[in-house]
């Protein structure tokens, strides 16, 4: 089984910047993707972003040149690093892994961008 803790959600203005971070920990199998998704009050689920175990990447086209996807494996965690944030992005991040047939969730941080 494979554990997902996110942390870094918090309150920040517009254009500022955010780092979130999703700790892994269990059996994490050598071919797996995760991935970044988030959920705003009212709306459905989105694809922010992913990175497969060979470090390839995709981003939503909403923030495309301004969000990057990152793992440190030596650290067994995955980054999103928000640059230039705005109100649209509001909304709880969740951290996604896929293997084999199995998907993986963590549970959650929110990120509220206002002034």
């Amino acid at each position: 089984q494979v554990q997902l803790v996110e942390s870094g959600g918090d309150l920040v203005q517009p254009e500022g910047s955010l780092r979130l971070s999703c700790a892994a920990s269990g059996s994490i199998f050598s071919i797996h993707i995760m991935g970044w998704y988030r959920q705003a009050p009212g709306k459905q689920r989105e694809l922010v972003a992913t990175i497969t175990s060979g470090g390839m990447t995709n981003y939503a086209d909403s923030v495309k040149g301004r969000f990057t996807i990152s793992k440190d494996n030596a650290k067994n965690t995955m980054y999103l690093q928000m640059n230039n944030l705005k109100p649209e992005d509001t909304a709880v991040y969740s951290c996604n892994l896929r293997q084999l047939i199995t998907t993986y969730w963590g549970q959650g941080t929110q990120v509220t961008v206002s002034s």
